[in-house]
């Protein structure tokens, strides 16, 4: 998983497109930005409301910072129902 394949990843669990940004900041999103500036360049996820950034994280890969971001959307849609453990088959 990286930031090119994390919005059609998470569509696959029920996260609209719009709910995800990648690359730009944007209000009312979950961002996922490659940070180049200064010495350590990382990865940053967070919430983006009103020009603020909410539930900041950093990482030094991409691909953890994109299956932090994963986990966090897709644990959301657990709590709603709207994903979850399949029950399990019944026996004949």
């Amino acid at each position: 998983m990286n930031a090119g394949t994390i919005v059609e990843l998470l569509a696959q669990v029920g996260i609209p497109s719009e709910v995800v940004s990648v690359g730009v900041e944007a209000d009312n999103t979950w961002c996922l930005l490659h940070d180049t500036d200064g010495e350590s360049p990382g990865w940053e996820v967070f919430w983006r409301e009103q020009g603020n950034r909410y539930d900041w994280a950093r990482f030094t890969n991409e691909q953890v910072a994109c299956h932090y971001l994963f986990g966090r959307l897709t644990w959301s849609q657990v709590m709603r129902g709207a994903v979850g453990v399949l029950p399990a088959a019944q026996s004949s």
